[in-house]
Parts: structure tokens; sequence; C-alpha cells
């Protein structure tokens, strides 16, 4: 089992960017496929990006690619998502997730959730 947190949303302008990180902690790190979610009030949780369990692969929804960079350091038991060139149809409030299977982009492959970080851009 493994326990995450996320940081570092927040306030931003529209153009501005964010790095959010996701602090795992129990079972190795490095045994999960990691990804990152998003939810809008009233919508339903969306796909952002995934990375496999070594980070060497990366998978990015359409909407995010060339603006969002997903990594992780599993020295630090840490992933990260960097947001750039943020748009107000990106606030929402991102999760982090593991899964112990293959990285994907279904909400449904992962076992193991963190409580969440507000980001809101401002137009």
């Amino acid at each position: 089992q493994v326990q995450l947190v996320e940081s570092g949303g927040g306030l931003v302008q529209a153009g501005g960017s964010l790095r959010l990180s996701c602090a795992a902690s129990g079972r190795t790190f490095s045994s999960y496929a990691m990804g990152w979610f998003r939810q809008a009030p009233g919508k339903e949780r969306e796909f952002v990006a995934t990375t496999t369990r070594s980070g060497r692969s990366t998978t990015y929804a359409a909407s995010m690619e060339g603006r969002f960079t997903i990594s992780r350091d599993n020295t630090k038991n840490t992933m990260f998502l960097q947001m750039n060139s943020l748009k107000p149809e990106d606030t929402a409030v991102y999760y982090c997730a593991a899964t112990s299977q293959i990285y994907s982009d279904s909400a449904s492959e992962y076992a193991y959730w963190g409580q969440g970080t507000q980001v809101t851009v401002s137009s």
C-alpha cells in the first residue's frame, strides 16, 4: 500500500505556470506506475498524464501535450507535474494516483489516490 499527498496548487493567472508535487510513503514508490488526473466542478474526473515505474515513458492527454510535463524522482519518492501556459479551463482539483498495473490513462486502473490539490487559473 502507498499513501499519496499532493501539494503545489494555487491561484495563477492565465499563461502562468505551476509545479505540482506528489509525495509517496509506504510501499516502495518505484513499484508503481503513476498518474495525474483532474476534476473540475460538475465534470467527471479526467486523465492528465501518466508515467511508468522508471519514469522513462510518459503519456499525456491531448489537451495537455506540450504544456504539461510529468516526471518522477524515485530516490525522493516524489512525482511532479510541471504545468505551463495555463488556461482558465485547466482550473480543477488535481489528483495523483498509483497503480501496480502498467501505466494507464484509465482512472479505474489506479488503486491509490491522494486527496487532491486545487488549481485555479484566472483569466
